[in-house]
């Protein structure tokens, strides 16, 4: 195809991506915009193992590429303080975040998310669930948040994806972003391979929003421009499945209880994180065939089981500071125990210091929802510092939540969170090249659904006047 000479080319078409767009549209842009994702247009993405039957190992994977993202296929929920979901605060401030998260709310519901807010329970039950936590030696962030459900988001962003075609903006799935082109300081674009072959996309703007899934890509390519950028932290963990009666407190009050923890004896901050009530643990797959477990939550089908991430934050700089490609390690180390697939064990075998066996996991009060999970011993490939801190974190959980640390309690591996690169940029989201912009979980600024969409939210915004 040659070169083409567009305005804006928007890398990606997660939630950054999406809303850096949508501003675009509504403040009257007149000029071009190209999205670029290697997925599938919402309305194709289908998952072959969600539909009930085994992993495909689709390449891409649906649920983590596409448009929306991966966020809204895992469980859709729009935490709704800027305490929660990242550092763009530290960037722009709390007050402009804050002010950006009720824009972007009024945008989801005017596209059909739910009114109701979960988590604003009574505050005597969220003080009592604070007191418990605080004896425990953890932190209690308790947000208000709305909840999409995982079929329902599809539906919601299917009505996004048809406004943005309508309004304009050039919608290009099975299409790979290969290479951000900078000449001098100055980024003039991308390069792409979709169905119709390879070609240059020369741009005014280039936005890069590649979401978890592209952060190593990012990263390769702020080395590899020079990129001003840092490490971050990396978040590897497991994901915990209990019975509902053991969080219906929890559940009813807040729906999603968000503790923070710095166990000892390494202090590393552990935090729990997309809590499901009622859900089901889900795989995802990520490039080279990498299995990894996340969790999903619906509207209307539930289970009899809530699940919730347990993330151990790293961080690397000194001699080594590559902290995905390790993240990376420890889930191909997990996923050789289990044969390509994802590991549980039973939290009463891990202090005991043996393996799960089928056997075991059929005659629990748990089942798994997870249902061609491995049973093992993911202690045999999860690093020593991440499990010990991982243990004791539970372990005071417990004391919030009696019941969790129960012989039973199942934990998945691996769950991993590829957000680990920070690109340096100025309140207006400019890198140290001109011309490009990294906004979302990929840039290292924001974790999550909705702070995500608001920074491409206000990065659209500017790019309009720009």
């Amino acid at each position: 195809m040659g070169a083409q000479d567009i305005d804006v080319v928007i890398v990606g078409a997660g939630p950054a991506g999406i809303f850096c767009a949508l501003a675009l549209v509504e403040c009257g842009f007149a000029g071009s915009i190209v999205m670029l994702d290697k997925g599938l247009a919402v309305e194709d993405r289908v998952c072959p193992k969600q539909a009930g039957g085994p992993c495909a190992g689709c390449d891409p994977c649906r649920i983590t590429t596409g448009f929306s993202g991966a966020g809204a296929f895992s469980d859709g929920k729009l935490s709704l303080s800027s305490e929660v979901g990242g550092d763009l605060p530290d960037l722009i401030g709390h007050e402009a975040v804050q002010a950006a998260i009720g824009e972007v709310d009024g945008v989801y519901l005017a596209f059909g998310a739910d009114g109701r807010v979960e988590g604003a329970g009574p505050r005597p039950e969220v003080d009592g669930i604070r007191l418990s936590a605080i004896e425990a030696g953890l932190k209690l962030v308790d947000c208000p948040l709305r909840h999409l459900g995982t079929e329902r988001a599809r539906e919601l962003y299917a009505r996004l994806e048809r406004h943005l075609a309508d309004a304009g903006v050039d919608l290009r799935f099975r299409t790979t972003c290969t290479q951000v082109l900078v000449e001098g300081d100055a980024c003039t674009g991308v390069a792409a391979e979709g169905p119709e072959g390879a070609y240059e996309l020369r741009a005014r703007h280039t936005v890069v929003a590649t979401g978890r899934r592209g952060a190593d890509w990012l990263e390769r390519m702020c080395r590899e421009h020079r990129i001003a950028h840092g490490p971050g932290p990396v978040d590897i963990g497991v994901r915990v499945e209990v019975r509902n009666e053991v969080m219906r407190t929890v559940n009813d009050v807040l729906y999603e209880s968000k503790l923070i923890g710095y166990p000892k004896p390494f202090k590393n901050k552990v935090r729990t994180f997309c809590q499901n009530p009622g859900g089901f643990v889900s795989q995802e797959n990520y490039d080279g065939g990498l299995a990894v477990v996340n969790g999903h939550s619906y509207k209307e089908r539930k289970s009899a089981n809530t699940n919730l991430a347990i993330l151990c934050s790293h961080n690397f700089s000194e001699p080594f500071d590559q902290p995905i490609a390790y993240a990376q390690k420890v889930g191909e180390l997990t996923n050789m125990l289990g044969d390509g697939r994802i590991l549980v064990q039973r939290l009463g075998d891990i202090l005991d210091g043996k393996r799960t066996w089928d056997k075991e996991l059929r005659r629990s009060n748990v089942a798994p929802t997870l249902g061609d999970a491995v049973a093992g011993d993911i202690t045999a490939a999860m690093p020593y510092r991440a499990m010990t801190n991982i243990l004791a974190f539970m372990l005071a959980v417990d004391k919030v939540v009696p019941g969790f640390a129960a012989p039973e309690t199942l934990l998945y591996s691996p769950e991993l969170k590829f957000y680990s690169n920070r690109v340096k940029m100025d309140e207006g989201f400019r890198t140290s090249v001109r011309g490009l912009r990294c906004l979302g979980d990929s840039s290292g600024w924001t974790r999550g659904l909705m702070m995500a969409s608001v920074m491409g939210y206000l990065a659209g915004g500017l790019l309009a006047d720009a």
